[in-house]
């Protein structure tokens, strides 16, 4: 596939992407970048969610991973259905009930002001760290089919890619990431259906060898029973799939910013169920398209297997035995997961700085407008910084990467929230932050004890380890009191 080819791709999608967000952002204030005034269909919300959730990450390295893990991540999804439930009504009530633009306002209620930036700087990095993995797949690939043939420098290729994520979000916020997600849900299922489709009819199969192809080869194994020291143990992903679930979605300003967008609680709970059991189709798909690849390059004497399995769907589709257009919708399918997932991160992670870190809420409506595309513009050098440094140290592949970040980062959210909403008991606000930060090291330090000494290999449970780790420091720091304390000046709306 040529630099042309890919180039004239990516410039179609982003016409399409300006359109969408500049009619999204049209007349956008304040209160509709943070919270589109929240008269967002829940419908729209619920297909748009579906393709929040899915980077360019899920893109690549889901379809890849069945190689080596079969189906073992509809585990982890099944578990991901639960947690959406919980989140539909334990969480969105809560939020909504509070009116809160920032979910971290509930800690500062809660706690006081030291606990309320904790978990707004724990998102915060989380959400750097994971945006910028994702994004930093979609820049390699997009190295490798036109920077480098061309002659760019790999800190060029994100600085524009970066700048143009930056563009689009600028005015709308979160009007325009709910409109963008959209276009991305559909552009990203259209690719993958019709990429089943090209590489089947490369293969000589209808329909039914299709489904004979897949369910017989070896890579269509769902459950894994057979050894709980396994990362793909399912007990282990279904029950940290749950968890991962509510910090990734309900705990995540980025997630969540587009759920409390909706009307009410009740259109916000209707979005979660729904968006819940469409992502598990979603992803099944995937990893469809998964299995035939993998047939694909077998019954192809010109490919080989390559040694990291997120790029298997990139060598498929751009290989020269497949007509062009595959190695467009391939391309069409990544750019659109990338770029909204880009966007939709740097308008939470702007939302929290602004309104978590510099009190936004208390400052009047026009210095608040600069203050937040002063905000935005520095999320988004810092996101360029990141994503090149990941250039550098990159190893592991991009969907383990961004869970095992998650499950560090995300854990002492998960624990604050839990020790908040299910106990009474008051901890001094002022050494939160000391506790939060020791509860990542000690199950680092846990997670390589056990696979030394007895050969345990913690999967994404460790988020819950971290959790409970967050959640034990707390109750040994408090004494029972009254839940009741002075809300934290500038957490709602």
């Amino acid at each position: 596939m040529s630099p042309v080819t890919v180039l004239i791709t990516v410039a179609v999608y982003f016409l399409l992407l300006f359109a969408v967000s500049h009619v999204a952002s049209r007349r956008t204030d304040n209160a509709g970048f943070f919270t589109g005034n929240r008269r967002a269909p829940w419908l729209v919300v619920a297909i748009a969610t579906v393709g929040a959730a899915i980077s360019g990450v899920t893109f690549i390295s889901v379809p890849g991973m069945v190689a080596d893990k079969g189906y073992s991540y509809l585990q982890m999804v099944m578990g991901f259905i639960v947690g959406y439930w919980i989140i539909a009504f334990v969480l969105v009530p809560l939020f909504y009930k509070r009116n809160l633009i920032s979910i971290y306002g509930y800690l500062g209620e809660r706690f006081g002001l030291s606990t309320y930036r904790t978990g707004a700087w724990f998102f915060i990095i989380s959400k750097m760290l994971g945006a910028s993995v994702r994004f930093f797949v979609v820049c390699i690939v997009l190295q490798s089919l036109v920077c480098e043939p061309l002659g760019i420098p790999f800190w060029c290729n994100v600085a524009v890619t970066v700048g143009i994520v930056w563009l689009y979000t600028f005015r709308g916020g979160v009007k325009s990431v709910i409109w963008t997600d959209l276009l991305k849900s559909f552009c990203l299922i259209l690719s993958v259906v019709l990429c089943i489709v090209f590489i089947a009819r490369n293969l000589d199969l209808d329909m039914a060898g299709v489904a004979g192809a897949i369910g017989n080869h070896e890579s269509s194994r769902i459950f894994f029973f057979d050894d709980p020291s396994k990362g793909i143990y399912f007990w282990k992903q279904f029950i940290a799939g749950i968890f991962m679930a509510i910090a990734i979605n309900g705990l995540d300003q980025d997630m969540m910013q587009r759920n409390l967008a909706c009307r009410d609680s009740a259109q916000s709970r209707k979005n979660m169920l729904v968006s819940g059991v469409m992502q598990f189709f979603v992803i099944a798909l995937f990893l469809l398209l998964g299995t035939l690849l993998v047939v694909y390059i077998d019954s192809n004497p010109s490919l080989v297997m390559p040694e990291k399995s997120d790029e298997i769907f990139g060598l498929v589709a751009s290989h020269n035995s497949l007509p062009a257009v595959v190695g467009v919708l391939f391309i069409l399918g990544l750019v659109a997961a990338a770029y909204s997932a880009a966007g939709s991160a740097l308008v939470s992670l702007t939302t929290s700085f602004t309104v978590d870190i510099l009190d936004g809420n208390n400052v009047e409506e026009r210095r608040l407008a600069r203050m937040r595309r002063l905000v935005h513009g520095g999320m988004t050098v810092m996101m360029g910084v990141v994503i090149v440094v990941f250039y550098l140290i990159s190893e592991d592949d991009a969907i383990s990467a961004v869970y095992t970040l998650a499950s560090y980062t995300y854990g002492p959210i998960l624990g604050l929230f839990v020790f908040g909403m299910f106990t009474s008991l008051r901890v001094n606000d002022r050494i939160v932050p000391l506790l939060c930060v020791a509860a990542p090291f000690v199950s680092l330090l846990t997670r390589n004890m056990l696979l030394r000494l007895w050969g345990y290999e913690m999967s994404f449970e460790l988020l819950l380890l971290n959790a409970l780790y967050t959640f034990l420091f707390l109750a040994a720091a408090s004494v029972v009191g009254s839940r009741h304390r002075k809300p934290v000046t500038g957490t709602t709306m």
